[in-house]
């Protein structure tokens, strides 16, 4: 079992999706298991499509990564924050619970 530094909670339409966890060997992004059962549930990104298996990586997966800004505003978030710019999870976690689309990351699970 890995051992998990940070986590995030990942939404689609505002809808409980699944987790996001950077661990001691990369990170691992799996669905929940009650988004799974819905019968109109949309997979996070075609590189990520709905299954009931953990996905794992040792770099941040693409589609999350693609959500953390870029150009001046990366560089506002990254110096307000005061989180390095090479600390991709921690940016995606800082940075992306309002996103443009359907998908947000948030620190914890609401109800």
């Amino acid at each position: 079992m890995d051992f998990e530094y940070r986590k995030g909670f990942v939404y689609i339409q505002s809808v409980f999706a699944g987790i996001i966890a950077e661990t001691d060997e990369g990170y691992i992004f799996s669905y929940n298991k009650e988004y799974l059962q819905r019968e109109n549930s949309i997979s996070v990104s075609l590189t990520l499509p709905i299954r009931n298996i953990e996905y794992r990586s040792t770099t941040l997966f693409p589609f999350f990564d693609g959500l953390i800004p870029e150009g001046w505003l990366l560089g506002v978030v990254s110096r307000n924050w005061k989180i390095d710019l090479n600390d991709r999870f921690g940016l995606l976690l800082s940075a992306c619970k309002d996103c443009i689309g359907d998908v947000s990351i948030r620190n914890e699970a609401e109800n």
